[in-house]
């Protein structure tokens, strides 16, 4: 007689609480969710998610930094950590970020119901301000060491508005995020599943994506500096116009990946100005951005360098004078392969179809891959589209990643705890 299997991961409990947490900045209007980073509706999120912690018996709290954490099982053991974000960009959709969450929730619901008492505990975090509205990612930042008094102090939005007084209006004490830090044998591992936001699973009908790393980014500010002029008065071939060497940059940017980079690397002017910006008028001076990604940090110091070359030579041609200010550079961030090998041993046995693949944006992930072991799982996104109203994941895929990751979650935390010496 065939041994009966445990229940599964439920999805409508999953839906339930994606949709209760979309209610949170949820504007009529455009039907996009406003849950910036410390607002109101991102707090009350918060305050949320603590409420669901508490009725399934977790410990909870809140650290420095505005982390919402919740713990399943033992206290004095590290714990297999389950993580990703609450709050979004402006008009955002409803999955990014929060299907980590809700994830988890459902992991322990499902434990539980299963009567499953795991030996190494079970921790679900929220962390806070992932989506960089005030220029970093601070939960995951705080909790793996990466912050400092003097960044904290000086961060701020695009207005100007200080992510200190942020904190503060949300009743945080912001020094208190550099006590967030979580010692790297507090924690047995850390997955977080999250959305694609790019159009490949999708496109290519598979389920699960397993990361094998998040690219590394440049930014940098350029200007080209040339000559104001009458449109109709100036000759074409006297002209110093500073928008057409920004615009000869562009049309060499898939030369410069064809030589110098790989089928990961990605170049994006994102940010333009011209300057006097007036159409009967040469421009004079413009100002734009270079956003540069790899997988390789070497690949990025090619491409890197050929920006520059790419540039002086333009700008030589042109007539033009060039500078540039390296604005950022973070590196990339490798997953760990034993915990991959997990993800797809367990998509094997679920027989789910896989594809091992590159993260190109950034998640809570980045700071822990050189912190613990650390690993990141996709589902598709419909047509790619993400930080949008029409942002959108199929239930039926949601529930294929939520079933993976509890499956991973359930062998990590229950693996035998070695014995004290």
């Amino acid at each position: 007689m065939a041994q009966a299997q445990t229940p599964g991961i439920d999805v409508d409990r999953v839906e339930q609480d994606i949709t209760a947490i979309s209610r949170f900045g949820f504007n009529e209007e455009d039907r996009g969710v406003y849950r910036q980073g410390f607002s109101e509706p991102d707090m009350a999120a918060r305050e949320w998610l603590r409420a669901q912690f508490e009725a399934l018996g977790m410990g909870h709290g809140i650290d420095g930094a505005g982390n919402v954490w919740g713990r399943y099982g033992p206290e004095d053991r590290p714990a297999v950590v389950i993580g990703s974000h609450l709050d979004s960009v402006p008009a955002s959709g409803i999955f990014d970020g929060v299907l980590g969450v809700a994830a988890g929730l459902e992991v322990v619901r499902t434990m539980k119901q299963n009567g499953v008492v795991p030996h190494y505990p079970v921790e679900i975090i929220a962390t806070s301000e992932e989506e960089g509205r005030f220029g970093g990612m601070l939960g995951a930042q705080a909790m793996t060491g990466n912050l400092t008094l003097e960044w904290l102090e000086g961060a701020a939005d695009e207005h100007g508005y200080k992510l200190k007084d942020a904190m503060t209006e949300a009743g945080l004490d912001y020094t208190k995020a550099l006590h967030a830090y979580r010692r790297p044998e507090t924690i047995h591992a850390f997955l977080e599943l999250h959305v694609e936001q790019g159009p490949v699973l999708d496109l290519e009908k598979v389920t699960i994506g397993i990361v094998e790393g998040i690219s590394g980014v440049f930014k940098w500010k350029v200007r080209m500096i040339g000559k104001a002029d009458h449109a109709g008065t100036a000759p074409m071939n006297m002209r110093s116009d500073a928008l057409m060497g920004m615009v000869d940059f562009a049309h060499e940017i898939q030369r410069i990946i064809d030589e110098e980079g790989t089928d990961k690397s990605r170049i994006t002017i994102g940010h333009v100005a011209c300057k006097p910006g007036f159409p009967h008028t040469v421009p004079g001076e413009v100002e734009f951005t270079i956003v540069g990604r790899d997988l390789s940090e070497e690949k990025m110091r090619a491409i890197a360098n050929a920006c520059e070359r790419v540039l002086s030579s333009i700008a030589r041609r042109h007539k033009l004078h060039f500078e540039y200010e390296r604005m950022s550079w973070l590196e990339p961030a490798y997953c760990d392969a034993g915990l991959m090998q997990l993800i797809e041993r367990k998509a094997q046995d679920l027989a789910y179809s896989y594809k091992i693949m590159p993260s190109g944006a950034g998640h809570d992930v980045q700071f822990f891959c050189n912190h613990t072991r650390a690993a990141l799982i996709f589902v598709p996104s419909v047509k790619g589209v993400s930080h949008a109203p029409d942002e959108w994941t199929h239930w039926s895929d949601i529930e294929r990643g939520t079933q993976l990751l509890y499956e991973c979650v359930l062998e990590l935390a229950c693996e035998k705890v070695p014995a004290q010496a």
